[in-house]
């Protein structure tokens, strides 16, 4: 524990007319001037670095490009490997762990070792690795790396030690999983054909051994070939040679028939008794046409034939569909007997696989379900009703079911508000599931003792919020929410669809909510805003709709012909300049008497409507188009339900609206909010910067640069098309370190574009190359904004820019956060360069910081790099942020209990503004406390109070007390509106302040702000607007997302910066209590969707179809091994079944096969060391790391020796009972036949 003392001696004072600190704070307080008394700020701070640990808890959602599946029938859990080296296993609800193979190589074929706890992977590198199962967090225990042949197919027979491995070449070799040492047994692929074959049989697509006897394997090649190998004899029993490509095969129980799939979409069925020709070909989809031949069918990709006890078998297979049937979905066929039944699928399928009650392939496999993965989805069939239906999925499989657009955490939550959203989103559940359990049951999780309410909410392309229960490391869907149903369904060719060629107008930007209110606000990319009260009643409303005209006009824009300092934002009544370009796919830009004016993008229901109980739309805000120009994207939002009020902010200024009187109490500009405080001077530009700008103006116009230079922008940089030198912003050379060009909003999710032709893409279609968004890496808070724009008269004739750049895909619908591609309308002078900082970590690139005042040279950019590297580089010897085109952005807004002034005596209510310049400024609010005249009476905004300069984009506030305590924001209880009436309950406002004072013994003392921008984090003294503590957080990059959250009791600054590190900085004292190097490589999905909470949590989208959650709190880290469930469970081994004194005896000698004999070292010798390559694993370490954590882990560990011992010994005894009993039957009837017999003649024989 560590006590810090500031002694504020010679403070800035000023008369109440003075509203602004020193822009200029640093590491000072201000200016100083007649000193005060001075005071003492004294926090105990209880954090220290010992506090903070990060790492990874559990990962939610469907597995991302999937690739391999597998079960297992007796531990009942099942494993899904993916294209990024991932493996996903999953068994009863709780039950959820993710590993990641370290080479990132996708995963080919999943093996697991049954009731062992242990899962064999086979790689696209090569290797072969073996994982542990029998820790919560499952390790590589050996890794086996094949140097000159290409694994194609893997296979483990039932309790046997011996991996069977095929490969490219047709060779087989055998692998002991004990050791992970190749043995010197292989089957080569010229002995297993016929010498007189002339071709190569082509890769192995199949190995099985036989269910009749296990010394004889069934080997599939790709090109046709099938042989069944004598392991002991080292000879193959018969040979198949067929015309189609084989793709698998498939045992029946008795091993005297299998079946094999074709590459012409046929099933064929071959009898051991003749393998001369096929004794069954059937083409279950190919029928016979008018002309006699049967129509083409696609391969069957995978047949599973198992037999059933109670019924005919099943034969079970993906593809084999028709050709010629176009738009028919993906399908599995159920053949049962004589009927067929064909399951229709979404998507592709991946895999499937049969889940029968034995493990044991000699026996009535008797299938219950069948578990199908497809590209983006996991059912599971139930087989033993006769119409199939699927299983309810207890697991988040479904967050993808739109692309996810933004992300927001709630830790900590008031507890009722779970249940309440269950039980409505209950009643919307579907229906026509299989009514039997879940039948991946297997592991154990119980619940943690640190356990609080969590939700995560998630916002969607198609305008659904999803509101998810994520407490106790689970996830489960609580309430879905559709915000298009505010809106009139565009008509095709109509409204902002058309206009800007966007296909989700719907899509959320950004949510804000108060869980105590239980109010509920979205922004959606159509720049419109839904409030939402929630109720526990149906009620019959008229939507409300505000509509806020937002936007520059034409003679406050600064052409570079121009050298007027005007100012940059309109009057209410003002009107956008023109378009100077038209794009040809996209016309939103008209002429002057066409253009559109004063109309939002969507329209609101103008009629009464239903609303079912659940989060009902209270009132719509609307930006509007002015003058043929669409409005900008909001950039920021806050709501507060004690005040009743709603602030956003864009590009272009506030508009602070009164969500109870609906009303628009404040529009205004951002230059207008300064007011008199204006921290910059106003300079006239130097006839070398119009030069400049005109040159750029008129030479670009091939878009590369302006392309080029969208891409090369840092994550959280908004991009503007008015240069700084024509915007009359000009810093003067004391504070030119404050970056103005640095303009970023903070993780609104979708790019804003400016313009007539603004086109959001996000492919909804999942590809490999969208983890890198197509080679293109575009900002996650970017929010280019071109309203002010050079009026340039342009004839048909005139230049056209190209409007997607180059290397670009086309338009395509919206994706999850991970893929949006923004197709730019491209003014001329548009394109920020990325940080110099960015680009060193990325490229090695040496380029000037925005920090700095440099002089502009001229831009160079390589198409090809740009198209290739996810953050452009950029040839620019320099950047000055002078030269950029550039407006201020509200970038973060905060309301809260506060002093608008230096010479305030008590906190009033007021509205902290966060500007893409750095600049932090103060609105004090002055709000009726009775609740009739605050009904009634206007709520007044004051003139702009304090003003803090930071460097980079404000991101955050935060508020402390003199003691370090979190101030939270007031808010309102909640109160059903619909409800009924009831005369002994008031109807009135109930509100919950949080005073600064209030806590303190000196009442009016004040209280600590805490803002963080981009690259520095303050601490200010209010009211006196004293600058406390100062730390550069970054300068080597620059901050993502920053949040004051609550830790251990105490509270701290966390942080994610753009390099991929995540710091923590204590309050108030600002030092660095955590760093760690935590991504190598921020890309864009995850910079756009990380959030942190409260109680050391953080999350982000790890894909376009997970969730990524991690801790930095070291008591989490702690305590994780408790919280995460349990993979392995000892459970006996089934016993085989019964065979019978005669047909043991008579039915082959498939039970005194010695593996070992044939494939150890002894007989087989040692494999070439040349062949593959033994890598030791950790797992083994790690896990007796992890068992050994203390007594109870030991304990743990010798329980479940002394059970498998115990499971083992009672085995033996019941196989010793078995054979004890079949010999006194054969002695029985052996006695029998003897009296029977003794006293007859030979004769009578």
């Amino acid at each position: 524990m560590k006590k810090f003392r500031k002694v504020l001696d010679g403070l800035t004072t000023s008369s109440p007319g003075g509203t602004m600190g020193s822009p200029s704070c640093g590491s000072a307080a201000g200016t100083p001037t007649a000193a005060p008394t001075p005071k003492e700020i004294d926090v105990q701070e209880t954090l220290v670095s010992e506090n903070f640990q990060l790492c990874k808890t559990v990962r939610h959602g469907f597995p991302y490009q999937p690739t391999s599946l597998a079960f297992d029938p007796v531990q009942k859990i099942l494993a899904i490997g993916s294209r990024s080296g991932g493996v996903r296993i999953l068994g009863r609800p709780g039950v959820d762990c993710y590993c990641q193979h370290e080479s990132g190589a996708a995963v080919l074929q999943l093996q697991f070792l049954i009731n062992e706890g242990a899962l064999v992977t086979a790689c696209a590198d090569d290797t072969l690795h073996l994982w542990n199962l029998r820790q919560r967090r499952p390790a590589v225990l050996h890794s086996l790396k094949f140097n000159r042949e290409r694994i194609t197919f893997c296979h483990l027979p039932f309790q046997s030690k011996w991996l069977y491995v095929g490969t490219e070449r047709g060779n087989t070799h055998i692998v002991n999983i004990e050791s992970f040492i190749l043995s010197g047994y292989v089957i080569m692929w010229n002995k297993a054909i016929e010498l007189s074959t002339k071709t190569h049989p082509g890769p192995v697509v199949h190995l099985s051994d036989s269910p009749k006897d296990e010394g004889k394997l069934l080997i599939g090649f790709e090109g046709g070939t099938i042989v069944q190998w004598d392991l002991r004899a080292k000879k193959a029993d018969f040979r198949i040679y067929y015309d189609e490509a084989i793709h698998s095969v498939s045992w029946h129980h008795e091993g005297k028939q299998f079946m094999c799939s074709h590459s012409d979409g046929s099933l064929t069925l071959w009898t051991l008794r003749n393998t001369t020709k096929p004794f069954q070909v059937t083409f279950p989809h190919g029928k016979i046409q008018k002309d006699g031949r049967k129509e083409s069918c696609k391969p069957i990709l995978k047949v599973e034939y198992k037999t059933s006890r109670s019924s005919e078998p099943f034969v079970i297979f993906s593809g084999g569909l028709s050709y010629d049937k176009a738009g028919r979905r993906p399908a599995l066929t159920i053949m049962h007997g004589k009927a067929i039944t064909v399951l229709e699928m979404d998507y592709p399928i991946v895999e499937f696989m049969v889940l029968c009650e034995t493990p044991y392939n000699n026996e009535v496999q008797d299938p219950y379900a069948v578990v199908v993965l497809l590209e983006k989805d996991l059912i599971v069939v139930d087989l033993t009703q006769s119409n199939f239906p699927v299983f309810e999925n207890p697991y988040p499989m479904d967050i993808h079911e739109s692309p996810v657009t933004c992300t927001a955490y709630f830790a900590d939550c008031p507890p009722d508000i779970i249940p309440i959203l269950y039980s409505i989103g209950a009643k919307n559940k579907k229906t026509g599931y299989s009514h039997k359990e879940w039948p991946i049951g297997g592991g154990t999780w119980t619940l943690g003792s640190h356990t609080y309410p969590e939700i995560i909410i998630t916002g969607h392309a198609d305008g659904s919020i999803k509101f998810w229960d994520a407490s106790a490391f689970t996830l489960q869907m609580l309430y879905k929410l559709k915000t298009s149903k505010v809106f009139e369904k565009p008509k095709p060719g109509e409204g902002r669809a058309a206009e800007l060629g966007e296909e989700d107008p719907f899509a959320v930007q950004m949510v804000s909510w108060c869980p105590h209110s239980r109010i509920f606000c979205v922004v959606g990319i159509s720049a419109h805003i839904i409030l939402y009260r929630f109720s526990k009643y149906d009620a019959n409303t008229q939507i409300v709709s505000l509509e806020v005209r937002l936007q520059c006009e034409p003679e406050d824009i600064i052409t570079p012909s121009e050298n007027e300092n005007n100012p940059c934002f309109s009057e209410p009544g003002s009107h956008s300049p023109q378009p100077h370009h038209q794009h040809p796919l996209s016309p939103g830009s008209r002429t002057p008497d066409g253009a559109k004016d004063s109309i939002p993008c969507l329209k609101v229901k103008d009629k009464m409507v239903r609303v079912p109980p659940g989060y009902q739309s209270d009132l719509v805000i609307q930006l509007l188009w002015v003058d043929g120009e669409p409005p900008q994207q909001i950039t920021s939002l806050d709501l507060n339900s004690a005040y009743g009020l709603l602030a956003f902010g864009n590009c272009n200024g506030l508009a602070v609206v009164d969500y109870l009187q609906k009303t628009v109490i404040l529009c205004i500009s951002t230059l207008d909010l300064y007011g008199a405080t204006d921290p910059y001077q106003r300079l006239t530009r130097s006839p070398r910067r119009n030069r400049q700008s005109t040159s750029g103006l008129t030479e670009l116009t091939d878009n590369q640069q302006s392309i080029d230079m969208e891409r090369s922008k840092s994550p959280t940089s908004v991009h503007y098309p008015t240069s700084l030198h024509n915007d009359p912003r000009i810093l003067p050379e004391p504070v030119a370190s404050l970056r103005a060009s640095h303009c970023s909003p903070v993780f609104y999710l979708l790019d804003n574009v400016k313009g007539p032709g603004r086109k959001l893409s996000l492919p909804t279609d999942l590809k490999t190359d969208l983890d890198h968004v197509n080679g293109h890496c575009t900002s996650p808070t970017s929010q280019p904004c071109s309203a002010g724009k050079p009026r340039i008269p342009m004839g048909p004739e005139g230049p056209r820019l190209t409007r997607r750049g180059p290397g670009r895909p086309p338009f395509r619908k919206a994706q999850s956060a991970a893929c949006m591609e923004i197709s730019l309308p491209v003014s001329h002078t548009e394109g920020h360069a990325s940080r110099r900082a960015m680009l060193q970590q990325l490229h090695g690139v040496t380029m000037y910081s925005h920090d700095e005042h440099h002089t502009t040279a001229a831009y160079c950019w390589n198409e090809r790099e740009s198209r290739e590297n996810s953050f452009s580089r950029s040839r620019s010897s320099s950047v000055s942020s002078i030269d950029r085109d550039t407006k201020e952005a509200i970038t973060t807004l905060q309301f809260g209990e506060s002093y608008g002034r230096k010479s305030d005596a008590l906190p009033t209510p007021c509205l902290w503004v966060g500007t893409s310049l750095g600049v932090g400024i103060l609105i004090p609010l002055s709000i009726p406390t009775d609740h009739e005249e605050r009904m009634e009476d206007p709520v007044t905004v004051g003139p702009s109070g304090a003003v803090q300069m930071l460097k980079g984009s404000v991101l955050r506030f935060g508020f402390l007390d003199c003691n370090g305590a979190l101030i939270q924001s007031p808010y309102e209880v909640w109160r059903d509106l619909n409800a009924p009436e009831d005369p002994d309950r008031t109807r009135r406002r109930k509100l919950v302040h949080f005073s600064p004072s209030s806590s303190q013994d000196a009442f009016g003392e004040g209280h600590l702000a805490v803002v963080c921008s981009e690259r520095q984090a303050k601490v200010f003294l209010m009211p006196s607007q004293s600058c406390l503590f100062v730390h550069n957080i970054t300068e080597s990059s620059f901050v993502l997302r920053a949040d004051v959250v609550s830790l251990c009791n105490s509270v701290c600054l966390a942080c994610f910066c753009a390099n991929g590190h995540v710091m923590t900085l204590s309050l108030p004292s600002l030092r660095p209590l955590m760093d760690v190097n935590y991504l190598p490589l921020t890309d864009m999905r995850i910079a756009r969707t990380f959030c942190f909470t409260n109680e050391g949590q953080a999350l982000y989208l790890s894909s376009p179809t997970e969730i990524q959650r991690i801790t930095y709190s070291q008591e989490m880290c702690d305590n994780l091994q408790e919280m995460l469930g349990e993979l392995f469970t000892p459970i006996e081994t089934p016993e085989a079944q019964n065979r019978g004194f005669l047909k043991g005896f008579f039915g082959g000698n498939a039970h005194t096969f010695d593996r070992e004999e044939l494939f150890g070292e002894a007989a087989a010798g040692k494999a070439s060391r040349s062949l593959a390559q033994h890598i030791p694993g950790q797992g083994g370490v790690e896990g007796m790391k992890v068992a050994a954590s203390g007594a109870v882990g030991e304990l743990a560990r010798a329980r479940i020796a002394l059970d498998e011992r115990g499971q083992r010994l009672g085995e033996l005894e019941e196989r010793t009972a078995l054979m004890m009993t079949s010999a006194e039957t054969f002695s029985k009837h052996a006695h029998e036949l003897m009296l029977k017999c003794k006293d007859k003649k030979w004769y009578q024989f």
